[in-house]
């Protein structure tokens, strides 16, 4: 049994608590202002924690899954923050898709305190992560991760171990660059098709048919052609913050993004238009509008 604190229960988060309370755990939650899922863990016969500081003092391993690198800052630091609670030993673990820059200043915080910190940004959906079947993308201190892996087995179908703090968060941005430049090149094409006056489903028909052919098209297909957006649950504010925080990291390393350009204007352009949160696979929609 391990004592597990968890940080941040939106739908990613609470799915993942909800399969952690499958197992023999006591778990404390620290949630936010929506509470739908906290409650739920609560029910469930979750506790809830009043502080970070507390809920870091009460556990063993530290969960957080949260947006942004400025909220797992937030929460992390100050004198109600999680490194103030840590006891000697304690794993910290970061599901979020957040800097790597942001995560090993963290990490170096929280060895001072005699704690380690783990970067695990995650794959796959909440409909999986209620099933134990994330891919979970881990990096940080082998011995720490080795520690927490059977936890971490019992949220991920696929768990790697990356090498160093911040590799799993590099890896993920460079996953979510390439998915979401994929994702709005394929948006485009249906658009372009609408414009040009060709078919969406001759389009498909023949990209599909050769070496193009990606997961990333079909979910895009699918609500291009299908009309069903869900298959590619994933928020345009969040692809734009994602792409845009790849280009810090290719900043931070001293060269400019190339290649992330145009995506990162077109899903900034989009969320200050008001589809931020429209799916990525509504992108279609707003290639379209913009055409006309």
């Amino acid at each position: 049994m391990s004592k597990i604190g968890f940080i941040g229960l939106g739908l990613m988060g609470g799915a993942m608590v909800e399969c952690l309370q499958k197992g023999d755990h006591q778990i404390a939650v620290l949630g936010n202002r929506d509470r739908t899922y906290l409650d739920q863990a609560l029910e469930r016969g979750a506790s809830e924690a009043s502080s970070a500081r507390d809920l870091a003092a009460g556990s063993e391993i530290v969960m957080l899954c949260m947006g942004t690198s400025d909220q797992v800052e937030a929460r992390m630091r100050g004198p109600d923050g999680v490194i103030a609670g840590l006891g000697p030993g304690a794993v910290v673990i970061d599901f979020g898709t957040s800097l790597p820059a942001s995560t090993r200043a963290l990490g170096d915080e929280v060895a001072a305190a005699g704690a380690t910190y783990l970067d695990a940004p995650l794959g796959r959906t909440p409909s999986h992560a209620k099933d134990g079947l994330l891919n979970i993308m881990c990096s940080g201190d082998k011995a720490a991760f080795d520690k927490v892996k059977p936890v971490l087995d019992e949220l991920g179908e696929n768990v790697f171990h990356l090498g160093d703090l911040g590799a799993g968060h590099t890896i993920k941005l460079i996953n979510n660059f390439f998915a979401m430049t994929t994702a709005n090149a394929m948006a485009e094409a249906f658009a372009m098709a609408d414009k040009a006056g060709v078919s969406r489903q001759g389009v498909y028909d023949v990209m599909s048919a050769g070496p193009l052919h990606s997961g990333m098209m079909d979910f895009v297909k699918a609500y291009g052609i299908d009309g069903n957006p869900e298959m590619l649950a994933f928020a345009v504010k969040n692809a734009n913050k994602d792409v845009g925080y790849y280009a810090k990291m290719a900043e931070d390393a001293g060269v400019e993004s190339i290649m992330s350009t145009a995506v990162r204007n077109a899903l900034g352009m989009a969320v200050d238009d008001g589809w931020g949160e429209r799916l990525v696979p509504e992108m279609v929609d707003y290639y379209a509008e913009k055409f006309t």
